[in-house]
């Protein structure tokens, strides 16, 4: 084999070489990527249980309706900055309201904006809503204003029946995140049963 043989067959395997070097390398990278979204979201949920531990923690043993609304208010404003909760309760054929932010929000009240037929509308649909959901369910209101406003509602019910439903907003400045807004639903549940447990005993001491 003379020397041009040599140079052109350690050239291609360099070359190869080189190719193979590559493939290897976005494997990794492929790899390392994966291993990081997985870490991330397996500390999404570690958070989220976190949040579950302390707020079902927060509310044991509450009897008072108010006061676990209150509580409950306090601890989603802690997860959500500078948002506003208000809860839509079933009272018969209407709906009771609990807020309990001591200062208006500078963007007004939404709850305003809420008629009769829009909580019959959001309690049916039992799932989470955002603005345009709202709208389209029958939400009226001063548009300009309503269009500086980021908010859902998240749905309560238990034992197989709707009881309202929360709604938390804010300016549309700071939007609410599909984060927060799961975080808070993940609760909504143990939540539905502890406001259902605080209206029987208030409705048996009537």
């Amino acid at each position: 084999m003379n020397n041009i043989d040599r140079h052109r067959r350690l050239k291609k395997l360099v070359k190869n070489l080189n190719k193979e070097r590559k493939k290897q390398a976005k494997q990794i990278d492929i790899l390392c990527n994966d291993i990081i979204s997985a870490q991330r979201d397996f500390i999404k949920r570690l958070k989220t249980i976190d949040f579950r531990a302390n707020f079902y923690e927060s509310i044991m043993g509450a009897t008072d309706l108010n006061c676990l609304l209150s509580t409950t208010t306090a601890i989603f404003k802690d997860e959500t900055e500078d948002a506003n909760i208000v809860f839509f309760l079933r009272h018969g054929e209407s709906f009771d309201i609990y807020t309990f932010d001591e200062n208006t929000p500078e963007n007004g009240n939404i709850e305003s904006c809420f008629s009769s037929e829009l909580m019959n509308n959001i309690c049916m649909s039992n799932k989470i809503c955002g603005i345009e959901d709202m709208f389209t369910m029958g939400m009226q209101g001063n548009l300009t204003n309503l269009s500086t406003i980021s908010a859902a509602t998240v749905p309560l019910g238990s034992a197989g029946s709707v009881q309202g439903f929360m709604l938390i907003y804010r300016s549309a400045q700071k939007k609410l995140t599909s984060e927060e807004i799961a975080k808070i639903s993940s609760i909504n549940t143990g939540l539905s049963q502890a406001i259902y447990s605080c209206l029987t005993l208030m409705h048996s001491s009537d």
